[in-house]
């Protein structure tokens, strides 16, 4: 297995979620975690080759290691966008082989692609031979009716015989057919043991495992189990200090420990930048909701920056108020306990 920048930070990666996690939210989650490997949203390749959106490609130097997730089909026209995602100064470029969105589909890529391996294969082959950072895969264990204890080694066998040496695995079916994206989230079932039989079956295949995971000390019980990396979505959005505070001490043994109190005085400066360039406040600070989830103030901040934030005129002394709001609730249920 390489031993990059972005495979050593794959031991904890925060996944690509579509309009969530843009260049903002990434710019925050690193200020919880220096170690943590962030990705991109999905961007689509026709989108960076036919259409010429390299302003997607932007993104914050503090950002490093910071991954591309490219969506697409087409060998040839993926190993452009791959080109483009290096020269912008990407760790890696990822290969979207699990998004299930009819949208998605409908331009043959992302969960589809799990019928079409050999496809997949040729794609990472070109990718590969286009860049020099590592090109890497995340993909679901089947869709509809395919048998994943069949179809995930043969897909898994064609993508590493073309180059391919990590991969993350969204441990669910998707089902094409009859669900949402939303639902294919949470109803297909996981299935956690066919992973881990995955690196059984291919030892130096670097696997993350993707799915389900809400915790840190989940996270850290999947990485004693013998996976490589932990791959964690939802929680690390909507809870992103819970997630984020301690990993570089707990997952990779490189602390200190951060704290969301500092985050936010560190994102004030950012914010400014922001607004001063003819940003808006609330494109950073929808993403910055669940920093206090689970404490005394927690709902206050919500609210304050939720209502607050769309308002003209609306700038970082917005967030220092709810800031200040959350310590003093913080002090109140102290001194109350």
């Amino acid at each position: 297995m390489p031993n990059t920048a972005a495979t050593q930070a794959a031991r904890l990666s925060v996944a690509p979620m579509m309009d969530w996690t843009d260049r903002h939210c990434r710019y925050l989650h690193r200020l919880l975690s220096c170690q943590t490997l962030l990705y991109t949203e999905m961007v689509t390749a026709p989108a960076l080759v036919r259409g010429g959106a390299l302003h997607l490609l932007e993104h914050h130097k503090t950002e490093h290691p910071v991954a591309l997730q490219l969506g697409g089909s087409d060998p040839a026209e993926l190993a452009q966008a791959a080109r483009l995602g290096s020269q912008a100064g990407y760790d890696e470029i990822n290969l979207n082989v699990g998004c299930p969105s009819d949208r998605v589909q409908s331009g043959c890529f992302g969960a589809v692609l799990m019928e079409q391996p050999a496809l997949v294969a040729r794609c990472v082959a070109e990718m590969r031979a286009a860049v020099d950072v590592e090109v890497t895969v995340k993909c679901r264990i089947g869709v509809d009716d395919q048998d994943p204890e069949v179809v995930l080694p043969e897909f898994l066998a064609q993508i590493v015989a073309a180059g391919c040496t990590r991969v993350a695995i969204h441990a669910r079916k998707a089902w094409l057919q009859g669900l949402s994206p939303k639902e294919n989230r949470d109803i297909p079932p996981l299935d956690y043991a066919l992973v881990m039989r995955m690196k059984e079956y291919f030892p130096n295949l670097h696997i993350s495992i993707n799915g389900g995971i809400t915790s840190l000390a989940e996270a850290e019980a999947l990485l004693a189990s013998g996976l490589d990396g932990v791959m964690v979505g939802r929680a690390a959005y909507h809870q992103p200090a819970d997630i984020l505070c301690q990993a570089d001490r707990r997952i990779f043994g490189a602390g200190p420990d951060t704290s969301a109190e500092d985050a936010v005085c560190a994102m004030l400066s950012y914010i400014e930048n922001h607004l001063v360039q003819g940003g808006k406040l609330n494109q950073i600070t929808r993403h910055m909701l669940g920093l206090f989830a689970g404490r005394p103030g927690a709902r206050l901040w919500r609210r304050s920056l939720s209502e607050g934030a769309a308002k003209p005129g609306a700038g970082p002394e917005l967030v220092q108020a709810a800031l200040n709001a959350v310590t003093a609730a913080a002090q109140v249920h102290a001194s109350a306990v």
